[in-house]
C-alpha cells in the first residue's frame, strides 16, 4: 500500500517554535523537512565570482568578437 502524504506551512511565533518542534518530532507520523537555506548563496561560488572581478579589473581576461564566439568554443 502506498502512503499519501499531505504537507502543511505553519507560522510559529519564534519564541514558541523549539517548543513546538520537539511536540512534532514526538509524534511518529510526522515526517520533518527543513526547507531553510542553509547560507543564502553558495560561499565556494561567491568565491568564484570574487575572484573573476578581481581578475577582471587587473586586466586578466580574454575578449572574443560575437561573430568569433563559436571558433573560440571549438563548436563550429
Amino acid at each position: 500500500m502506498r502512503l499519501v502524504m499531505k504537507q502543511v506551512t505553519l507560522n510559529i511565533p519564534e519564541n514558541k517554535f523549539a517548543f513546538f518542534m520537539q511536540l512534532v518530532r514526538s509524534l511518529n507520523f510526522i515526517q520533518v523537512v527543513d526547507n531553510e537555506p542553509k547560507d543564502k548563496y553558495d560561499s565556494e561560488f561567491v568565491d568564484r565570482i570574487q575572484k573573476s572581478r578581481e581578475e577582471y579589473s587587473e586586466g586578466n581576461f580574454i575578449s572574443v568578437e560575437k561573430e568569433d564566439i563559436k571558433g573560440f568554443l571549438g563548436i563550429e
